[in-house]
């Protein structure tokens, strides 16, 4: 359980996935900027404060070659059990999100994203590579290297810091 899987890939820009509509979006687009990966819910005792405040990180740095791609996940006590674009229409209403929400993904287990298995394998957590819960978050740099991989309780306002880093190099 929580074995670290080997990807082939060295990038996260070498993936191509699909937006909430079903369209294909290579992650080549977002070469040059940092990105924070979030795997959200809807129905979570965290949401409110993680889309809050990843609202408010997107608003700061947006500007900044800074990106943030949310990735719905109905895996944790189906706490996104909508469809993406419902999960989109969520954060975008409730939370005035103006960041990419993708298709829903799994992050964990053998059907997992591709893109989840990357990063998983880049920077595994405490106790392996599993993802334990919804707003697990990674850092990754201008080149598509993983950084940071931050627990659900971390808040994203309390990462800027490494955010400001990762912009500057």
């Amino acid at each position: 359980m929580g074995a670290v899987e080997s990807v082939p890939e060295t990038s996260i820009h070498e993936f191509t996935i699909k937006d909430c509509n079903g369209k294909e979006v290579s992650l080549e687009t977002y070469k040059g900027k940092v990105l924070l990966v979030v795997n959200v819910a809807s129905k979570c005792g965290f949401t409110e404060t993680n889309y809050t405040q990843l609202t408010e990180l997107y608003q700061k740095y947006r500007d900044k070659d800074f990106e943030i791609l949310a990735f719905p996940c109905n895996q944790f006590l189906r706490q996104e059990p909508g469809t993406a674009e419902q999960a989109k229409d969520f954060a975008c209403t409730r939370f005035k999100a103006e960041y990419p929400v993708f298709q829903k993904v799994r992050v964990n287990g053998p059907d997992a994203a591709p893109v989840y298995k990357f990063l998983k394998a880049s920077k595994p957590g405490l106790f392996g590579s599993r993802i334990k819960w919804n707003f697990t978050k990674f850092l990754v740099d201008k080149n598509g290297k993983v950084i940071e991989r931050y627990a659900t309780s971390t808040a994203p306002m309390s990462i800027e810091k490494d955010i400001q880093k990762a912009l500057e190099e």
